[in-house]
């Protein structure tokens, strides 16, 4: 069996009771590290699973996937994804070759940003198209992530953005900060900055993209939200977490239950 097991957003012990069990039974354990990251390093994690982790990059996950298939039909083999194996970013293409192979798999979920994201006060429901912002480069600087960030603004929808890693060949990862993705967005509306959901020391600041340019939320990861149409709680739940105590003042009443920006 090839197991996908969620760890969940914050530290060592956010995986489920059932993903530990697994993962305590498995021949090779295997942890994605290159779509994010825990709290915590690869060393917190063994110490705490009582196993050994073995690191797939991007290269051998896309390009040398036989490698973590290998013995999954006779021996169970565990891949481990921070957050959800199908939150943020799904490994459908592993599944088709585990199947493909005549491998048989099982996912094992556990809290993705997509949901934990609740925890700044905007209604889940009220959320569009997830939209992904990459670092922009003196030559390479793609905007069709503000398209989908208009098309659920002129719908009213909030939109989460998943803010990307940017990282050349031999250099360390580099994962992008609120601060940086409001610069590339300073003439839109109001936003959320999120950080480190689901970990103890996890920020929460809203404010206008100018304000939040200059926020300084810690280390990774960060997520941000442009937001669409509120309902009056979500704005009182937005006003705990204000960046300044005016962040949220040239907010305006479209009819009794929507604010917009």
């Amino acid at each position: 069996m090839l197991y996908f097991i969620g760890l969940g957003l914050g530290d060592a012990k956010d995986i489920t009771v059932k993903g530990l069990e697994i993962v305590k039974q498995c021949s090779r354990v295997y942890l994605e590290a290159y779509t994010s990251i825990l709290t915590v390093g690869k060393d917190a994690l063994e110490e705490y699973y009582g196993r050994e982790l073995l690191l797939a990059d991007r290269d051998m996950v896309e390009q040398e996937a036989d490698e973590i298939l290998k013995g999954a039909d006779v021996s169970d083999v565990a891949f481990l994804v921070v957050g959800d194996p199908f939150g943020a970013t799904t490994h459908s293409d592993l599944v088709l070759r585990a199947v493909n192979a005549g491998i048989q798999y099982r996912v094992i979920h556990n809290a993705s940003i997509m949901n934990a994201v609740g925890c700044c006060g905007l209604q889940l429901y009220n959320f569009g198209e997830t939209v992904s912002i990459v670092f922009w480069t003196d030559t390479w600087r793609p905007e069709s992530f503000y398209d989908k960030i208009k098309k659920n603004r002129d719908l009213g929808m909030h939109t989460l953005c998943l803010l990307g890693e940017g990282r050349k060949i031999y250099e360390p990862p580099r994962f992008m900060t609120v601060s940086q993705a409001a610069e590339q967005l300073l003439e839109i509306t109001i936003c959320v900055g999120l950080a480190r959901v689901g970990a103890e020391d996890q920020v929460i600041r809203a404010g206008t993209l100018r304000q939040l340019a200059s926020c300084d939320l810690g280390g990774p990861l960060h997520s941000m939200i442009v937001t669409g149409h509120l309902h009056p709680l979500e704005v009182d739940m937005l006003r705990l977490s204000a960046a300044t105590p005016d962040a949220l003042q040239d907010l305006r009443m479209t009819d009794s239950s929507t604010y917009t920006s």
